[in-house]
């Protein structure tokens, strides 16, 4: 096959795996997705237990402390928080590897459901764009409902707030009280080392932090409430 073809064809196939993600999302709305890392286990045998439920079911204390620790503006930017990714790039000095989060909810969705895990500039690159399409074609409501539904909360495979609440607490995500939720927020960035039913010191301070902020900023939510 001569290179010329062969350079073509890769490049269209490139160009439709870019794009599918893309067709997809709007059906979002209606279907509950199943993530990457959900997959990724599922195909190496590892235990997976998620219980997807409507954000009618989530305590609104949860849905209120996750955007109080993940995305305090997540109610008013487009899917991309320009002014975070802004400070972590220049407190990583250029080297994006080493810069605190700057995601937004929709970004950790678009990473979580379409890309790969780590950090680097090509899959920024790739997930403003998709986290700015969720924005478009998915309302607020269901974007955290699907988050909620899709973050890791466990170290044995426990994804969505059905299950990390019935493991850290045993009881249902919708009578998390609001300290129980904090501490939920505080172990998203790694609920492998950081545990809500065992919390440890950092994860204690973390959650009286997400807390305070969350009592102090109650209308953070308000684009999501509702029946």
């Amino acid at each position: 096959m001569p290179v010329r073809r062969l350079a073509a064809i890769l490049a269209i196939v490139a160009v439709t795996l870019v794009l599918v993600p893309y067709a997809i999302a709007p059906f979002y709305r209606f279907i509950d997705p199943v993530s990457m890392p959900m997959l990724w286990r599922f195909a190496t045998g590892a235990r997976v237990e998620r219980i997807v439920v409507p954000l009618s079911r989530i305590s609104p204390a949860l849905r209120l402390a996750v955007i109080a620790a993940e995305d305090g503006s997540f109610c008013h930017n487009p899917g991309i928080d320009l002014g975070e990714i802004r400070e972590a790039l220049e407190q990583s000095n250029d080297n994006i590897a080493e810069s605190r989060g700057a995601s937004t909810i929709t970004q950790q969705i678009a990473k979580n459901l379409f890309l790969w895990q780590g950090r680097s500039f090509i899959r920024k690159a790739l997930e403003i764009p998709l986290a700015l399409w969720l924005n478009l074609v998915l309302p607020k409501r269901r974007i955290l409902e699907i988050y909620l539904n899709l973050a890791e909360w466990g170290p044995d495979g426990e994804f969505g707030a059905e299950a990390g609440a019935r493991w850290a607490f045993d009881k249902s995500a919708r009578n998390l009280t609001a300290y129980e939720a904090a501490e939920l927020a505080a172990i998203l960035p790694n609920p492998v080392l950081r545990s809500a039913q065992s919390p440890s010191v950092l994860v204690r301070r973390l959650a009286g932090i997400y807390a305070r902020r969350a009592a102090h900023f109650s209308q953070l939510d308000a684009c999501v409430r509702g029946p």
